[in-house]
């Protein structure tokens, strides 16, 4: 027998959809609070949100005649016909919020709006209204949930841990803060302030104060706009890549939302600057044309469908892309053992002897230079190790150590400051260090282990990984010859013959016209089966079957989002490995051509495959190492 369910079980199916868990409620209410034009909203919950839930706020509040009907089905102030659809700038739209959270909670609102005298209170308990009253309260609205889910045990039951759920309520908090860093936003977990954002309208800030300075001073900045898309926010310098997508932020039009779409682009922009299986940081805003984007895919709002999802694609890739290339994100060793001394305190020498030393180590000129730079002395323990290899002209120009600069603009936020053992405020990156003129001051000290080169520029100790470093230039040569078309193939006699998969061969077709363009000749041998007659001269001789079989297998997993580029950059990432290895002995002269060709590339920090080709210790770091400050 068919029949009509009561109201009270529908709102309850319902808020099945749109309440998974104590985060979806927080979501909702933040979402209305930010509709409502408020500047400041606090979040407190108790028990991962379980027990209790409080969101208050200082938006425009909801008229008292207005009140109930908030809390019906589909009841919505921000649109009005069903074309308006096409153009939602509100995070909310659907109507369904207040309803379904008061369909399995107790749910208390108390608000005002500006040109009321008294406010409303407004009880409803599991859908059904308990109490409506004036009483006098500030503008804006408050609204209470407790005992989340006490009528739908079976939800309630799937629950995590509550510290599990707090997690992702402080992680909902952190990305809305993020999204609109003009909105001070405060959340409190069982009485103490966890998240807390000034809301001051700088994203720049807003970041530190969520993430703090080690990854604030690793950010760079995007900006990319067209006629259709824009894009703007930071992203991070590959070495603060994580294990997951935890820091892989953004939002289309100012909603936090997941696609895969946008983490592919992400992701691909990233190629050969993180090591697989790592992901960045960033923090992007998308702005797309609302008439093109449909975000009505999903009750949650956190899907969203794109007209052009393959030019939103390559938008990213390249713009991210673009943001990293000529960049120096050499990785600093630096120890955080202890907050930076602000700039008035000098750090104290560990031993007294150590006191005339440092107050005698000036800059200009290094008075440790010649027979008395560490660089010398090494060079003489090579000497006796039977290295024949000569120190490099002394120079006694000077230039300030910019090692380990926190940006100025955030720090002065914060009142603080940090410095070197010069006591001078300093930049994190040596812009200069790919310089013509630095590059005639970079000192070789020697090869050690058989796989990393010494060299030593401005009181930092740089280390170069050889392996990591030919990689990346026979790489950058292969991208330059295969992305100029300057190709020609190589016969192979006799021809390879490769059986593919189904998927495998659909790949191959897919790209068919890519794979002749750069100088292939692949033709159809029968069933499931490819004749290679020949393959760009450029990678002859490292071509082997696996090699191509790999590739192709990558191809397949990035269906109809390969581009031109992205095709040449996986050829060319996997071609280039007839690098030399590590544990390879290598002359000096050889490593010095090595250095001079990694270092005349835009991109010279790391490998193909996101390792890093050069990393770098400062001298203040190392007299940490040996305790001769601290």
């Amino acid at each position: 027998m068919i029949k009509l369910l009561d109201q009270t079980t529908i709102d309850k199916i319902a808020a099945g959809e749109v309440i998974e868990r104590p985060s979806s409620v927080v979501k909702e209410l933040l979402e209305n609070s930010i509709d409502a034009g408020a500047s400041a909203i606090t979040v407190e919950i108790k028990e991962g949100g379980l027990s209790f839930i409080r969101v208050t706020d200082n938006g425009c509040g909801i008229p008292k005649e207005q009140v109930k009907t908030a809390y019906l089905r589909h009841a919505t102030s921000k649109i009005e016909t069903v074309d308006d659809l096409s153009y939602i700038t509100s995070l909310g739209f659907r109507g369904e919020a207040l309803s379904t959270i008061a369909a399995v909670s107790q749910c208390e609102m108390v608000t005002k709006t500006a040109g009321s005298i008294t406010g409303v209170k407004y009880v409803i308990n599991g859908g059904v209204e308990e109490d409506l009253k004036e009483i006098g309260v500030p503008e804006g609205t408050t609204i209470v949930v407790r005992n989340l889910f006490y009528n739908t045990p079976a939800r309630k039951k799937f629950l995590k841990s509550s510290m599990t759920e707090a997690s992702y309520i402080a992680d909902l908090v952190l990305r809305i803060a993020l999204s609109h860093p003009d909105i001070a936003l405060k959340l409190i977990v069982n009485g103490q302030s966890k998240i807390s954002s000034s809301g001051n309208g700088d994203l720049k800030n807003t970041i530190y104060e969520l993430f703090g300075r080690d990854i604030t001073s690793n950010i760079m900045e995007v900006s990319y706009e067209d006629s259709e898309i824009k894009i703007g926010g930071y992203i991070g310098k590959p070495f603060i890549a994580r294990g997951n997508r935890g820091l892989e932020t953004y939002f289309i039009n100012r909603r936090f939302i997941r696609s895969n779409v946008v983490n592919r682009a992400i992701e691909e922009g990233y190629k050969t600057f993180v090591m697989q299986h790592k992901f960045p940081f960033t923090v992007l805003y998308i702005d797309l044309p609302t008439d093109k984007c449909d975000i009505n895919v999903h009750p949650t709002k956190m899907e969203f469908k794109y007209d052009n999802e393959k030019q939103l694609f390559e938008t990213i890739t390249h713009t991210i892309r673009d943001a990293l290339n000529g960049k120096e994100i050499i990785p600093k060793e630096v120890s955080y053992e202890k907050a930076a001394e602000p700039v008035a305190k000098k750090q104290k020498p560990a031993e007294p002897y150590e006191v005339n030393r440092r107050e005698n180590h000036t800059p200009k000129p290094d008075i440790r230079a010649g027979k008395y730079s560490p660089t010398y002395k090494i060079l003489e323990s090579l000497k006796k190790n039977g290295e024949n290899l000569k120190p490099s002209e002394e120079t006694k120009t000077e230039i300030p150590n910019y090692a380990e600069q926190i940006e100025n603009s955030v720090m002065r936020d914060k009142g603080v400051q940090y410095t070197t053992s010069a006591n001078r405020q300093t930049s994190m990156f040596d812009d200069d260090f790919l310089t013509q003129k630095a590059r005639a001051k970079h000192r070789i000290i020697g090869q050690v282990f058989g796989t990393y080169w010494l060299m030593e520029y401005e009181n930092n100790l740089y280390i170069m990984d050889q392996h990591a470093a030919h990689e990346k230039v026979k790489y950058e040569e292969l991208m330059s010859t295969l992305k100029g078309r300057e190709v020609l193939s190589q016969q192979l006699m006799p021809p390879m013959v490769i059986t593919v998969t189904y998927a495998e061969r659909q790949a191959i077709l897919d790209h068919y016209d890519m794979f002749m363009k750069i100088g292939y000749d692949i033709v159809e041998f029968g069933g499931n089966e490819f004749k290679i007659n020949a393959v760009p001269s450029n990678i002859y001789g490292i071509h082997g079957r696996q090699m191509f079989m790999e590739f192709v297998g990558s191809l397949i997993n990035n269906s109809g989002y390969v581009t031109d580029d992205v095709f040449i950059k996986k050829l060319s990432t996997m071609a280039c490995k007839a690098a030399i290895k590590g544990n390879t002995q290598i002359s000096l002269p050889e490593a010095n051509a090595l250095i001079e060709k990694l270092l005349s590339l835009e991109n010279p920090y790391t490998c193909p495959h996101g390792r890093p080709t050069i990393i770098s210790i400062s001298e203040q770091e190392l007299e940490k190492k040996f305790k001769r400050i601290v």
